[in-house]
């Protein structure tokens, strides 16, 4: 009894998985644009602008101050 109740339990395992298909489908790699480097750089061009700017209005304001 054992026997068969193993035999028809392998059977519909058997059976359960031979309809399953796996399919395996190739990986795309798409390209990444990143725009952070040129942000950064403008960022910085600002940064150095306007610390010039800052720079010159600091020296201003300390010849007036002495005057």
């Amino acid at each position: 009894m054992t026997q068969r109740l193993s035999f028809i339990t392998m059977f519909l395992v058997w059976l359960i998985l031979a309809g399953c298909q796996v399919e395996v489908k190739p990986v795309e790699i798409k390209p990444i644009h990143i725009t952070i480097d040129v942000n950064i750089k403008v960022d910085r061009a600002l940064d150095n602008f306007f610390n010039d700017i800052d720079a010159a209005e600091d020296k201003i304001k300390k010849e007036e101050e002495k005057k």
